[in-house]
């Protein structure tokens, strides 16, 4: 039985991983990054980030509330100590001892204590450094966010750039293969040179050249777009956006006059959450020369007997209690904690620094997408326009060389300005995409929180 249990489990399991690797998916842009966001490998782990903080947060309050701890001993004397007392107590001989044993040979203890921390300076500056810290992960997980959505998008329009090339250059081979045949009947006519046919053979084979390579290339772009998503690498995906569609979609002229709020900056918010540690870290370092004030309660009982009759009722226990208040003053420490405030000190001016140069940052990368932004859509203009251009001058040489009127080398090139200026174009489509994503990035316009 248990080996039919067994293997029923391993078929089920089984089924349940194929049934999990042949599952298909259906995306377009905007579902793909929100299914990232909950899914990504990075996403979940700035999750956990976050959780981490609370906790770290609840530790660091929990060390000023009440804490209790009990204690409880037992001890068997199986060679009780003997004590020599002098004789004369006992009615002996002066100059003489004799020896005693002092106690039972069984006790028993049970202590209670609660401790209290009423005043110290650096728990106080350790509860502001918690509340730090937490920010700091959310701060981290917000990043993290925008960086998987700008990887999204790069990974689906990569995606989509290869489907759109596969096409093209399936385009371009047949169109190839049918013009090759044509000539080769007019070179068995003896109507056309061999050098006219082997000129579109060279043509021919670098085309599936770059056929072959960019369906490598689609391979690899569509397991880069699953671990992004935090799938199996191997999943089906059916991507429902059009490269053309998404490109028109991302062309909004009125992001290149967007101003930049420094305060929602990610890499800002990042850099001011470690200013506000650093300055902490000096306060705590200052703290150190205050006084520290705890408070104790102590309840106990302790049992004594020559056998072991403690779980007895008839067993007597003598209780015992304290209450105390204790004060540590640091007085002097030979310069030692004047030196890690001054290290503290210095640590928060170089924080500043990062600070100020951050913000130079931030500004340069924000005029730098923009320019590119700029570039991309104009870029992407400028290759609707040449692809047009390519096709007429490469129809013209086609029609030229068939009537003899070119050489099969001035149709080569046609032909190469022709698949240059289709993979220009595409390109120039997802260069429009991933440079708006980017711009987003940087002023934060997604907002998007984990």
């Amino acid at each position: 039985m248990r080996k039919i249990i067994v293997t029923c489990s391993f078929l089920l399991l089984s089924i349940l991983g194929f049934a999990q690797q042949d599952h298909t998916y259906s995306f377009d842009l905007e579902e793909a990054i929100s299914f990232a966001i909950d899914s990504n490998y990075t996403a979940i782990n700035a999750r956990r980030d976050i959780a981490m903080a609370i906790k770290k947060k609840w530790e660091t309050t929990a060390i000023g509330l009440p804490q209790i701890n009990s204690d409880i001993g037992y001890q068997n004397n199986l060679k009780q100590p003997v004590t020599l007392i002098p004789a004369e107590i006992t009615g002996g001989p002066p100059g003489t001892f004799v020896p005693v044993t002092f106690g039972t040979k069984q006790n028993a203890t049970v202590n209670a204590t609660l401790d209290q921390l009423i005043f110290d300076g650096s728990y106080l500056v350790g509860l502001k450094a918690a509340r730090t810290f937490l920010e700091f992960s959310e701060n981290a997980a917000e990043k993290s966010i925008l960086e998987i959505r700008k990887g999204v998008v790069n990974a689906y329009g990569s995606v989509l750039l290869t489907e759109e090339l596969i096409a093209i250059f399936k385009k371009n081979k047949d169109n190839l293969e049918k013009n090759l045949f044509e000539i080769r009947k007019i070179y068995d006519n003896g109507l056309t040179e061999e050098e006219n046919v082997e000129q579109l053979e060279i043509t021919l084979l670098d085309v599936i050249s770059q056929l072959n390579n960019v369906q490598r290339m689609s391979i690899i772009a569509k397991q880069m777009f699953n671990v992004s998503l935090g799938i199996d690498v191997n999943a089906k995906v059916h991507f429902e956006d059009s490269l053309d569609s998404l490109a028109d979609e991302n062309i909004e002229l009125s992001f290149l006059d967007s101003s930049l709020n420094i305060e929602q900056n990610v890499d800002y918010k990042i850099a001011f959450n470690l200013t506000e540690q650093r300055a902490l870290e000096m306060q705590l370092e200052k703290s150190r020369a205050l006084p520290r004030l705890t408070a104790f309660l102590n309840y106990g009982a302790s049992a004594n007997n020559d056998t072991f009759s403690f779980l007895s009722n008839e067993q007597k226990w003598f209780q015992s209690s304290v209450l105390g208040i204790n004060m540590s003053i640091p007085i002097y420490s030979s310069g030692f904690r004047n030196a890690k405030t001054q290290r503290a000190k210095i640590a928060l001016a170089k924080a500043e620094t990062n600070l100020d140069e951050t913000i130079q940052n931030v500004q340069l990368a924000l005029n730098t997408a923009k320019s590119n932004y700029q570039f991309a859509i104009d870029n992407y203009e400028n290759s609707k326009k040449n692809i047009l251009l390519a096709e007429r001058i490469e129809r013209k040489n086609q029609v030229k060389f068939i009537e003899g009127l070119s050489s099969s080398f001035d149709l080569r090139q046609a032909q190469t300005q022709l698949y240059q200026a289709q993979q220009q174009y595409f390109q120039s489509m997802l260069d429009v995409i991933t440079a708006k994503a980017n711009l987003e990035t940087i002023l934060n316009t997604p907002n998007l929180k984990n």
